[in-house]
């Protein structure tokens, strides 16, 4: 089994570098089955968001298109997906971004009832998220 770091992903998805584009497909298509399906944590599904979103100016739609394909191919295995899902449906809500629903989400499975934070988009669009500032 292996795990996948931002930058492989993103190689693979933006192909704007050809030589890391091609190390990173012969990798994924070589080392990912169904079977040894290649590991990518949520902190890594995170990071990606934000890569496309700000480095690569790609659209909310895009990019919920993007992490959904990859929740969704048996090839790789994201942990906590179960999170990760949620996270995609209130991030296709429209409201907040991505992380900011999974670190709510991962906090209230944990146990906590507040997530507070001082980042009021966050605190207006993530469940269980309040902010510091009034």
């Amino acid at each position: 089994m292996i795990a996948l770091d931002t930058n492989v992903l993103v190689r693979y998805i933006v192909r704007d570098d050809a030589t890391q584009a091609s190390k990173a497909a012969k990798l994924i298509e070589s080392r990912c089955t169904a079977e040894s399906p290649g590991v990518v944590d949520v902190v890594v599904l995170c990071e990606l968001v934000w890569v496309l979103e700000t480095a690569y100016g790609y659209g909310r739609s895009v990019v919920a298109q993007v992490v959904r394909q990859l929740l969704g191919v048996a090839e790789l295995a994201v942990t906590s997906s179960d999170q990760a899902w949620a996270a995609l449906r209130a991030y296709e809500s429209g409201r907040g971004d991505f992380a900011n629903h999974l670190i709510a989400l991962r906090n209230h499975a944990a146990g906590c009832k507040t997530t507070f934070t001082f980042d009021k988009q966050a605190a207006v669009s993530a469940p269980g998220m309040f902010t510091l500032i009034q």
